[in-house]
């Protein structure tokens, strides 16, 4: 993969770490973010270990989220790069879906961008906007999808009491 652009969302002010693979044109995101959100976890070795044990179930039960697991150099906790496990968006809505309860169904539907949820109607908003003469008056980087993503999570507060 050929310099990868890193992303950060946050999920309840949590991140969620995602790699651009420009060479197949997707989007790459941390597992071990995602099990912290869906467990409520801060504690890394705890996610690290629990995303191990939910991996070795999957693994015998001949998931598909386990075969769509890729490893790529990420930056790890103790600021060294590292290889991790990623999933592309469908592999974290599988993944998303062995977890049970309102904590991953929201997340799901924040992460899917459904129209309904608040980044949903961000994302309709930066388009509308994107749009507009205004967008193209305030910066000459419109087709930057960087420029694009951090107006989404700029517009995400704007948004949440609509």
């Amino acid at each position: 993969m050929s310099q990868a652009k890193i992303f950060i969302r946050f999920f309840d002010d949590r991140e969620v770490r995602a790699v651009w693979d420009e060479e197949n044109a997707k989007w790459w995101f941390s597992v071990l973010d995602i099990v912290a959100v869906l467990t409520d976890q801060n504690d890394y070795t705890k996610t690290r270990n629990y995303w191990k044990y939910i991996k070795a179930k999957l693994k015998k039960e001949n998931s598909q989220v386990v075969s769509a697991t890729t490893q790529l150099k990420f930056l790890a906790q103790d600021g060294k790069k590292r290889l991790a496990d990623m999933l592309d968006y469908t592999g974290i809505i599988a993944l998303g879906k062995e977890f049970p309860g309102k904590m991953a169904n929201r997340f799901i539907e924040w992460f899917s961008f459904s129209d309904e949820s608040i980044d949903g109607k961000s994302k309709s908003k930066a388009y509308a906007l994107f749009e507009s003469s205004l967008v193209r008056a305030l910066t000459n980087k419109i087709n930057d999808p960087e420029m694009f993503m951090k107006g989404i999570d700029y517009s995400y507060y704007y948004e949440e009491n609509d």
